[in-house]
């Protein structure tokens, strides 16, 4: 190739940009999402299976809580995605270094993905089961 004559960059779509952006995901970006996505897993399990539990006429001690049950959800998964993150993720530059900045990451990222946790759980999961 030459200096005189280069050659034009090929446009990529929405789609292979983004697929791009996902698979060469930076390292601290990458632990604080999947901390975060596995606390709302787990989580989601056993608030699911309580909401399940409770939807078919169980009688459980306290009554009906599903309401302090999704702010609980949210809390913990807020939290707890948050300290992992923190324990996690060094802050760039300063490798074995934990900061305000690992945990400020991992708070933006588990936010979102706690209420996204609850949409999928009660708008996909919870209808396969309600059969």
């Amino acid at each position: 190739m030459s200096e005189l004559h280069p050659r034009p960059a090929r446009q990529r779509s929405w789609l292979e940009v983004r697929r791009r952006q996902l698979i060469n995901a930076p390292p601290p970006v990458f632990r604080a999402v999947f901390s975060s996505v596995a606390v709302a897993v787990v989580l989601g399990g056993l608030f699911l299976a309580y909401d399940l539990a409770l939807g078919s006429g169980a009688r459980l001690p306290g009554g009906d809580l599903r309401t302090l049950a999704g702010i609980a959800f949210v809390v913990a998964v807020t939290g707890l995605g948050t300290w992992i993150t923190y324990l996690v993720v060094p802050q760039p530059g300063r490798p074995g270094v934990r900061s305000g900045w690992s945990a400020a990451l991992g708070l933006f990222a588990a936010l979102p993905i706690a209420y996204l946790a609850l949409v999928v759980l009660f708008q996909v999961v919870k209808p396969l089961f309600a059969r």
